[in-house]
């Protein structure tokens, strides 16, 4: 493991508000604000050869669309244990967190799992075909930047 960052974006940019965490890691890599020790990765709709790339960082920062109960573009962060319960209790509520709860669980059984870990969440307003997210979802995605740039902070602070 080593002491790197790997921002994963998950979504389908075929199904709208769905993609929303590709286009931020996009952004994220278009505005360069993040430094050679942080890897953005585009995990599309995921599988398991993610879980390398899961198992071979100690900090992790997801980035999906997820139903929040919330008003669209609504930005929620999830850290550590708080991620873990999140994705575990709602699993009916993202395409993708079955997939994830089981590729943490292969870094768990592999005692590999991140040290530090986030989901930034994003409650998308529509999930069906368009190659862009809605207005409500677009404007979240600043805010989402905004969020991974200042956790990546924080824990550099945490590991000094």
């Amino acid at each position: 493991m080593n002491n790197n960052c790997l921002v994963l974006g998950l979504g389908n940019t075929l199904l709208s508000d769905e993609g929303v965490g590709v286009h931020v890691v996009k952004r994220l890599e278009e505005a360069a604000l993040l430094d050679g020790n942080v890897t953005c990765m585009d995990g599309g709709t995921l599988s398991f050869t993610l879980a390398e790339a899961i198992e071979s960082t100690n900090r992790l920062i997801v980035v999906d669309a997820a139903e929040l109960n919330a008003a669209p573009g609504t930005v929620q962060v999830y850290e550590n244990e708080g991620m873990d319960e999140f994705i575990g209790s709602n699993r009916k509520r993202s395409v993708h967190e079955v997939s994830l709860l089981d590729l943490l669980a292969i870094a768990r059984l592999t005692d590999s799992l991140p040290q530090r870990r986030a989901l930034v969440a994003i409650q998308p307003e529509q999930v069906d075909w368009g190659d862009m997210p809605t207005e409500a979802v677009q404007a979240a995605i600043e805010p989402a930047c905004e969020a991974i740039h200042s956790l990546i902070q924080r824990w550099r602070q945490w590991a000094a």
